[in-house]
C-alpha cells in the first residue's frame, strides 16, 4: 500500500520499508538561502515527486491484480514477501549486530500488524473503488494522526488545527456519501486502511523514542508476513502466466522503492518543505486510474479530494506559523544575517 502524505509536526512522518523518519526543527530552519540556491533541498523535492509515481503504481498494479483473478490477501502475502526479503538483504542480524533487539518488542508487534491491516483492506477496497477515491480516503490519516496525537502522545491541538481536521473530515464525508457508501460498501475497507494507517503513525511515533529506525525498519513487513504466511494454502492463486508474477513482485518493488525515495528525500530536506509533494500521489492515481481501468473521479471524490488535501496544507501551514517565533528568538545566521527558515 501506498503510504499517504506527511503533515508536519501532528502529521504522517515517511520512511523507508514502512518507517517514517523525522528531521528535526533545527535542520528545517538551517537554509541559509533560497531553496533554488540548495541543491540538496532541490534534490530532496525531486525525490518527493518522484516516491508518489512508485505509491500510485503500487495501487495500480493491485487493482490490476485483483481484476485478473488474484486474492488481494495474496498480492498482501507477496508485497510484504518481497519487502522483507529485500530489506533482509542489507539489513539483518549479521550484517547489523542488534538490530533485532528492541526496547519494546510488543509495540514493533502491533505496528507491523497495523500496516499489514492498511495494506490488506486497502487491496480489497481497490477491487471496486477507483485509484482516486481510495487515495482520496487515504489523505485523510494525516488529519486523524492530528485528532489522536493529544489524547495518544500528548500533544494537543490548537483551535486551528482542530478546525483543518474538521474541514478534512467534511472532505471525506463528501467522498464517502450515504449513496455511494450503499453502491460502494468497499468504502468501508477504504476507511479501514485509513485508520490503519493513522494508529500505525502514532505507535511509530512512540517507538522512536525506544529503538533505532534499523530496528524498527527490520521488524516493518514481519507482522505481515507472520499473519499471511500460514493462510497461503487458502489464499493462494496460481498465476496464470509469467506477466502476474512480474506484477506480483512489482507490488513489493513499488512500494519498497517508494520508500527509499521517502528516506533519501528527508535526508535532503526538511519534512515541512516536502510534505505539500505527496499530494501529487492524487494526480498520478487519477491519470493511472484514466489510462489502466478507464476511470474519471466524480466530481464529489474531487471536490471532497480538494477539501482534505486543503486541510492538510493548512495543517502545515499552521505548524509553520507555531515555529516562526521560536525561530526568530535566535541569533541570526552568519550566512544569511537573517532568522532562517524553512
Amino acid at each position: 500500500m501506498r503510504r499517504p502524505p506527511a503533515c508536519s509536526r501532528a502529521s504522517i512522518r515517511t520512511g523507508a520499508g514502512d518507517r517514517e523518519r523525522d528531521v528535526s526543527a533545527r535542520q528545517a530552519g538551517e537554509s541559509g538561502g533560497s531553496v533554488a540556491r540548495d541543491p540538496r533541498r532541490l534534490a530532496g523535492i525531486a525525490l518527493m515527486c518522484v516516491a508518489p509515481v512508485f505509491f500510485a503504481s503500487l495501487d495500480a498494479t493491485g487493482k490490476v491484480l485483483a481484476g485478473s483473478g488474484v486474492d488481494p490477501l495474496f498480492t498482501t502475502f507477496m508485497r510484504y514477501a518481497v519487502n522483507v526479503g529485500l530489506v533482509m538483504a542489507f539489513l539483518n542480524p549479521v550484517t547489523r549486530p542488534g538490530v533485532a533487539r528492541s526496547r519494546r518488542l510488543p509495540l514493533q508487534i502491533l505496528r507491523s500488524l497495523l500496516l499489514f491491516g492498511s495494506t490488506a483492506c486497502n487491496f480489497l477496497a481497490l477491487r471496486s473503488l477507483q485509484l482516486a477515491e481510495t487515495i482520496s480516503i487515504q489523505f485523510a490519516a494525516p488529519l486523524t494522526v492530528a485528532l489522536l496525537a493529544g489524547p495518544l502522545l500528548g500533544e494537543w491541538s490548537s483551535r486551528l488545527r482542530l478546525a483543518a481536521v474538521a474541514a478534512g473530515f467534511v472532505g471525506v464525508l463528501v467522498i464517502v456519501r450515504p449513496e455511494a457508501l450503499v453502491a460502494k460498501p468497499a468504502i468501508l475497507f477504504s476507511l479501514g486502511a485509513m485508520l490503519c494507517y493513522a494508529v500505525y503513525v502514532i505507535v511509530t511515533r512512540k517507538l522512536a523514542a525506544y529503538d533505532s529506525t534499523a530496528t524498527t525498519v527490520f521488524y516493518t513487513g514481519l507482522g505481515g508476513l507472520a499473519v499471511m504466511s500460514p493462510l497461503l494454502p487458502w489464499i493462494w492463486t496460481a498465476p496464470a502466466s509469467g506477466t502476474v508474477w512480474a506484477l506480483l513482485i512489482a507490488v513489493g518493488l513499488f512500494g519498497t522503492i517508494g520508500h527509499w525515495l521517502l528516506v533519501l528525500a528527508h535526508a535532503r530536506a526538511p519534512a515541512s518543505l516536502l510534505a505539500p509533494f505527496i499530494y501529487t500521489q492524487i494526480l498520478w492515481s487519477v491519470l493511472l486510474g484514466y489510462l489502466l481501468f478507464g476511470d474519471v473521479p466524480s466530481l464529489w471524490t474531487m471536490l471532497g479530494a480538494g477539501i482534505i488535501v486543503a486541510s492538510g496544507l493548512a495543517l502545515l501551514a499552521e505548524d509553520a506559523l507555531m515555529r516562526r517565533p521560536a525561530r526568530r528568538s535566535e541569533p541570526a545566521s552568519p550566512r544569511s544575517g537573517a532568522p532562517t527558515q524553512d
